[in-house]
């Protein structure tokens, strides 16, 4: 079964990204997703795996850009970053300013972004959209991530 790891807004918790870390070795993880805020580069150890696909997206909160951009090898891009994995046609974001356009063209099988600090989990159409809420936790007391499977198609939030 591939697992994927959709999350944002990690915000420099290294509790919570040890967390994730351990997450990543347990699930069996293939492919991490990070929408964003991850704020320092140390960070990024945590996250970026051998042998575990990376994509990320700067958010407003990532003021380090060019060593985050050094130290993920380039795999953290300005957003929207379109993507096609597995099969699916995927654009991550920060901010949730191009959301509802980017479901309605039906473009996209999955449409992810952060920056809410809100779990946002629904359909339009075919079109699968994801905000994982924050990783964090530092504004709603919950640290949650999204674990999908492409292959089903569907996927569930964890609480850390």
């Amino acid at each position: 079964m591939t697992v994927w790891l959709i999350l944002s807004d990690t915000h420099d918790n290294m509790r919570i990204l040890e967390r994730v870390e351990n997450l990543i070795v347990e699930r069996k993880v293939q492919r991490v997703l990070h929408c964003g805020d991850f704020v320092a580069p140390f960070t990024l150890g945590k996250i970026i795996k051998d042998g575990v696909d990376f994509h990320g997206v700067f958010g407003n909160n990532d003021g380090e850009v060019l060593l985050l951009s050094k130290r993920s090898d380039g795999r953290i891009k300005k957003p929207p970053l379109v993507l096609e994995i597995d099969g699916l046609k995927v654009v991550m974001m920060h901010e949730p300013l191009l959301v509802e356009t980017l479901a309605k063209s039906q473009q996209f099988d999955l449409v992810i972004y952060g920056h809410t600090h809100q779990v946002d989990l629904r359909r339009e159409g075919k079109t699968i959209i994801v905000n994982p809420g924050e990783a964090c936790g530092y504004l709603t007391g919950k640290s949650t991530v999204y674990l999908f499977d492409p292959e089903r198609g569907e996927g569930a939030i964890l609480e850390l």
